[in-house]
């Protein structure tokens, strides 16, 4: 179980630290600490949840990466004052940890990952 997890967190972190250099030019140790954490929790709740949509399991990826961004954010750019991200200039965000681009971004970052989940899951 540790050796899967330790996968799953690897996995998420390498792959969300790609993307963050692909769309930012550059990433920070924590998001790293982040991708894979809520890889981890994506992986746990849609293989739980399995048989609810893919528009479903979007809403709830959207809502559980925006959870663990806020609280990332919250420890990182807040509290340490490391300033990883800021959202501060985007419409609708809190306190610029989070925006409601990026929670619906996070929506469609679902679909690949979903299926990933799937293709995980069935080995």
């Amino acid at each position: 179980m540790l050796k899967k997890y330790s996968a799953l967190f690897l996995f998420g972190g390498l792959v969300y630290g790609i993307i963050e250099v692909l769309w930012r030019g550059k990433t920070h140790w924590s998001m790293l600490v982040t991708g894979g954490s809520c890889f981890i929790a994506l992986f746990n709740v849609f293989k739980k949840f399995k048989d609810l949509s893919l528009f479903k399991k979007c809403l709830m990826g959207s809502g559980i990466i925006t959870l663990y961004e806020l609280c990332s954010g919250c420890i990182f750019n807040l509290w340490l004052k490391l300033k990883v991200w800021d959202y501060s200039d985007l419409p609708l965000n809190f306190k610029g940890q989070i925006c409601a681009l990026y929670s619906f971004l996070w929506g469609l970052l679902c679909i690949p990952i979903n299926f990933v989940c799937k293709k995980i899951d069935a080995t």
